[in-house]
């Protein structure tokens, strides 16, 4: 039996213009018996590319532009990058069109909700405070606890409705996109995960699930429910 093809979204061009993606995604995808391919930002329309796959994971990674949500432009704004927003907003729509399942990660459900007409907080402790920490930069990620709502698709993949997520994140979504709903917070209200009945073969959190899929069983069910979708 032919495993599926799943997309994984890579970071930005670095100074030596080469594309790069951290390993625990692919791995994670292996994990699940998908077959990863990693896609760059490219000027090609995304139907040339979606039609080649049979799921796909959005990727973490910096900010998307404010100016793509009516969004502030402030000094916590970093790492802003045209050319994989361009990408990923265009792709994100779609997957969303052709009902591709979806596994959006941290700037994922972000660049989701962007496009989908939702918006983001542009800075979690300007408005949150700092009761939760999201992001330390010191350290590639932190743990804190997100509730999920027991009557949510989340809650049934995963099997939990209160978890430790790894974290590194500043912004997150805001206004939640039409048809989407809030499906898990943190303590401190950031909302962690959003998903739709239009939708059912989409995952959106904003944790990292990928750090610790190796070790956390729960975590790696959010992979192996994109293979499962994918391959059905």
């Amino acid at each position: 039996m032919t495993k599926p093809l799943i997309g994984v979204t890579s970071y930005v061009r670095n100074e030596e213009n080469r594309f790069t993606i951290p390993a625990r995604y692919v791995e994670a995808v292996e994990r699940a018996h998908g077959i990863p391919a990693v896609l760059t930002p490219t000027t090609k329309s995304p139907d040339e590319i979606i039609d080649k796959f049979d799921g796909l994971v959005l990727t973490g990674g910096a900010d998307v532009d404010p100016s793509e949500y009516g969004g502030r432009n402030d000094e916590s704004v970093y790492g802003v990058d045209r050319e994989r927003d361009q990408y990923e907003l265009a792709i994100a729509r779609t997957l969303i069109e052709r009902s591709v399942p979806l596994l959006a990660i941290c700037r994922g459900i972000q660049v989701l909700n962007v496009a989908l007409g939702g918006t983001l907080v542009e800075h979690i402790p300007d408005e949150f405070g700092e009761s939760v920490v999201h992001r330390d930069e010191r350290v590639d990620h932190v743990l804190h606890s997100v509730s999920i709502d027991p009557e949510s698709r989340l809650a049934s993949i995963i099997g939990e409705t209160e978890m430790e997520c790894p974290s590194y994140h500043h912004q997150s979504v805001r206004d939640v996109a039409p048809e989407f709903r809030v499906c898990a917070r943190s303590n401190d209200g950031v909302i962690e995960a959003i998903e739709s009945d239009c939708y059912p073969r989409v995952i959106a959190v904003q944790w990292h699930p990928e750090y610790v899929a190796d070790k956390d069983q729960n975590q790696q069910r959010l992979f192996d429910q994109l293979i499962a979708w994918a391959d059905s």
